[in-house]
């Protein structure tokens, strides 16, 4: 059955009890990472992964927090070996900014490079992105500071579905994107440009009648994030969990 794996809940600014926020999903025909911290090869170890296992990439938009991590994942997977291809799915406006990235690097030129395949994927509401035996993943749109895009993660055996903001305020989108979804990981950054509240991540998750709430990419540090439960709790009346590093979640 696949899995969750929660890598990091920190917003932009980590500590070291939280890295940045990122994901993995793991399931017997897919292991897939979703954006990276700073040191995308030491967590998944942390977490028990082997990062030379990686069959996909998902980046949801390009800011540091989100993607600072690539050029190290892919510099350490040709370095331990990796010979299998690995896919790297986002928006155009993502992935064209990877590649421009990686040629400062000059990546053309590594010997011995393993295949790199770059899937752009449409900047339309609920396109599948990935499609596996028992993993299926559909992207919509945000409403971020640049284009972004939310998760719909589906277990084609349990029926389950995990969906995730990714960075965004309120919009309509990302209510349609977990319309009844078993849990939704919503941000809780705070009320800002791109970003949402504890709040307001419970009203998301009451309009899309999600069965239970996790709140992540929060203010960390001299921050206490514990108040966010029973902020987002005001709005929502299902369960509201404060996700922590290293938290795993079943499919």
């Amino acid at each position: 059955m696949p899995k969750l794996i929660i890598l990091g809940t920190a917003s932009a600014v980590p500590d070291r009890e939280h890295e940045t926020t990122h994901l993995a999903v793991i399931s017997e025909s897919c292991k897939l990472l979703i954006d990276t911290g700073s040191n995308p090869t030491v967590r998944l170890k942390q977490a028990g992964l082997d990062p030379l296992e990686l069959t996909d990439l998902l980046l949801t938009h390009f800011h540091p927090d989100h993607v600072s991590g690539v050029p190290a994942l892919l510099m350490n997977s040709w370095l331990l070996g990796r010979k299998e291809r690995l896919t790297i799915h986002g928006l155009e406006d993502t992935l064209s900014r990877i590649e421009k990235t990686m040629e400062l690097y000059e990546w053309a030129s590594w010997p011995n490079f393993f295949p790199v395949s770059m899937n752009a994927l449409p900047g339309e509401e609920l396109m599948r992105a990935i499609a596996s035996p028992d993993l299926c993943v559909f992207t919509s749109p945000v409403c971020h500071m640049i284009p972004a895009i939310g998760l719909k993660i589906e277990s084609p055996m349990s029926g389950r579905v995990i969906a995730y903001s990714c960075d965004t305020e309120p919009c309509e989108q990302v209510v349609r994107l977990a319309a009844g979804a078993d849990i939704l990981i919503h941000e809780a950054t705070g009320t800002s440009l791109g970003h949402s509240s504890a709040a307001q991540a419970g009203e998301a998750a009451r309009q899309a009648g999600a069965k239970a709430l996790y709140l992540i990419h929060y203010p960390t540090g001299d921050f206490d994030p514990a108040p966010l439960v029973e902020e987002a709790q005001r709005e929502f009346p299902g369960p509201v969990t404060l996700t922590r590093d290293f938290m795993e979640v079943d499919f």
